[in-house]
C-alpha cells in the first residue's frame, strides 16, 4: 500500500498557488511540489490530489493500493460522496474519479493539518520557488 499525503496552498484566495505531494512506500519517501498558477485554495487542494494520482498511476504505482490523506475536508467529502455543490469543482471531481479507476483500490482519509505538515511545507515551497 502506498500512502499519499497531498496539500494545496494559495497566497491569497485566489492567488499564486502550489501543491505538495508526499508519498511513503515502506522505507521510500518521495516528495513532489509544483507551482500551479493562480487558483483558490480549494482548487489547489483538488489539483494536489489530481497530480498525486497522475504521478502514482503513471509509471510509478499503477498496480498498488493507494491510501490518500488530505487535510482538506471539502475535497475528502467530495471524493467520498462523489458530489460537489460548487460547479467549479465538478471537472476536478470527474478527473479524480477517472484517475481512481487506474488503481485496484483507492482510499481517501481526512487528517488534521498537524499530520500533513510535510505536504503543506512542499506546497508552500512551490509558491516561493514558483516551480
Amino acid at each position: 500500500m502506498i500512502e499519499v499525503y497531498t496539500d494545496g496552498a494559495s497566497k491569497g484566495n485566489p492567488g499564486p498557488s502550489g501543491i505538495g505531494i508526499y508519498i511513503k512506500q515502506g522505507e521510500n519517501q518521495i516528495e513532489e511540489y509544483h507551482y500551479i498558477g493562480v487558483y483558490t485554495n480549494h482548487e489547489a487542494e483538488f489539483l494536489a490530489v489530481i497530480k498525486a494520482l497522475e504521478y502514482c498511476g503513471g509509471e510509478h504505482f499503477p498496480t498498488e493500493i493507494i491510501s490518500c490523506r488530505s487535510d482538506a475536508k471539502l475535497v475528502v467529502d467530495a471524493i467520498e460522496k462523489n458530489y460537489v455543490k460548487n460547479q467549479i469543482f465538478i471537472s476536478y471531481l470527474n478527473q479524480i474519479n477517472s484517475l481512481i479507476n487506474i488503481f485496484p483500490h483507492f482510499f481517501i482519509k481526512w487528517i488534521p493539518q498537524k499530520q500533513n505538515k510535510r505536504a503543506d511545507s512542499l506546497a508552500r515551497k512551490a509558491i516561493i520557488n514558483k516551480n
